[in-house]
């Protein structure tokens, strides 16, 4: 049985999407089919994938979701479709020099998912900008890690 994993890309400079582009190579195999999707245009629609999700996003602003990423939310917000089917895994981006709000991409997506009935696999991976260790090479130490928790996930269902 092959695993489809889709990564949904939340950014503003493109280190998200660097991110994301590294962890599809990685998680990428005979059994696993990854695609990534940037937020740009997407809504709510894109949950009913077969396969689990991987959000990767970064903070901007005072907290916020990256522009790309704004209408996706809202949409979530407002629309409040039922996922709880939808099982999904966040790396979020952000830089702890802004303690009051960092890496709220990521929580916010994390607690907007979360309560819509989805449920998350393995913990919120949260990447500080400011401890010099590049985000791509975290990024793959913590998709492997997390691909491990969904195979075991997928086995517990079946």
């Amino acid at each position: 049985m092959s695993l489809r994993i889709t990564i949904l890309v939340g950014t503003m400079t493109g280190t998200a999407q660097l991110c994301a582009q590294e962890m599809e190579l990685a998680l990428g195999g005979d059994d696993v089919e990854v695609e990534t999707l940037l937020m740009d245009r997407l809504d709510g629609s894109v949950f009913e994938r077969e396969g689990v999700f991987l959000v990767c996003t970064s903070t901007y602003g005072q907290g916020d979701v990256p522009d790309n990423a704004k209408g996706f939310y809202e949409h979530l917000q407002s629309a409040r479709p039922d996922l709880s089917r939808v099982r999904y895994g966040v790396f979020g981006l952000g830089d702890r020099t802004y303690a009051e709000t960092f890496n709220f991409g990521g929580k916010r997506f994390d607690e907007l998912l979360s309560g819509l009935g989805a449920q998350r696999i393995g913990e919120r991976h949260m990447h500080d900008a400011s401890s010099g260790i590049l985000p791509e090479e975290t990024a793959l130490e913590w998709c492997e890690h997390w691909l491990a928790l969904v195979r075991e996930r997928m086995k517990q269902a079946a």
